[in-house]
């Protein structure tokens, strides 16, 4: 698959991945719709971008706005070739002590939002004949991670989703349809985290900070997209071995996990979450 004159619609494009994805697309030729809520982030973003670029902020769980925002996507270049549900939200709080309401938001962002942007592009994407969806995950997607019960249940949730529409729509309506399970990445998702009142965590991992690039990050979504892949990890280390252990020893992924987990509960509860 080339890139070349496709029109690209990213959420979440105003930095991290998201950003790292507008570019990468856009240097293979692609044209690229921006979508998050940040309006000057966004602008910026399109300012770095050499082909057409339509700047489309929205929040993603106004469920009302979405069907005029999938029309004016659409009616920009004619057609949406690749959705990329990148938006999402993280947490760092125990299932202990985290209010209903976080989770709430967590799935409204990270699950609800993306299935029904999806939901209402799909029949156009049906009567193109072609089309390619891709749902930013995390290992954390496959492997249930300490601190984000809620954050877990969304990504979990988004992969069994996207499992389930790729059988419906791959063979029958030429619609690919490509998970994304990212490590740790050198993007802004920890200090964005949604703590156990809700409030931003406002600092990051050690993790988060010695991760991958997002360009890096970027550049094997695009192979993946390229050559279709039905999901990709994209982590090292501990990480990619957790991940690829779920699928294929998961008993002795749940003991690596419930050791992690012990520790990292017990420092949370001493008031060190780093």
């Amino acid at each position: 698959m080339t890139f070349d004159g496709k029109i690209v619609w990213i959420t979440g494009a105003s930095s991290g991945i998201g950003e790292a994805l507008a570019k990468a697309f856009a240097a293979q030729g692609a044209h690229i719709i921006l979508s998050g809520r940040r309006t000057d982030a966004l602008e910026q973003v399109a300012a770095g971008i050499a082909t057409d670029t339509l700047v489309l902020p929205f929040e993603t769980t106004d469920y009302e706005a979405l069907p005029v925002k999938v029309e004016q996507a659409r009616n920009w270049k004619g057609q949406i070739d690749i959705l990329v549900n990148n938006a999402g939200i993280s947490q760092r709080s125990l299932a202990l002590d985290t209010h209903p309401e976080i989770h709430s938001t967590i799935i409204n962002v990270d699950l609800l939002a993306p299935i029904w942007l999806t939901q209402l592009l799909l029949p156009h994407m049906i009567a193109a004949g072609s089309g390619h969806i891709v749902g930013i995950s995390s290992v954390a997607g496959r492997v249930g991670v300490p601190l984000r019960t809620a954050y877990c249940a969304a990504k979990h949730g988004l992969i069994g989703y996207m499992d389930a529409l790729r059988a419906e729509v791959e063979k029958l309506h030429n619609i690919h349809v490509t998970n994304i399970l990212p490590g740790s990445i050198r993007t802004n998702v920890s200090r964005n985290a949604l703590t156990r009142g809700g409030e931003r965590r406002g600092k990051s991992d050690a993790a988060i900070d010695n991760g991958m690039e997002p360009d890096e990050c970027a550049r094997q979504i695009l192979d993946a997209v390229a050559n279709n892949v039905p999901e990709l990890i994209i982590a090292e280390g501990m990480e990619q071995q957790i991940a690829l252990l779920r699928q294929s020893e998961p008993e002795q992924a749940f003991a690596m996990t419930a050791a992690m987990g012990a520790q990292i509960a017990e420092k949370y509860e001493a008031g060190d979450d780093d």
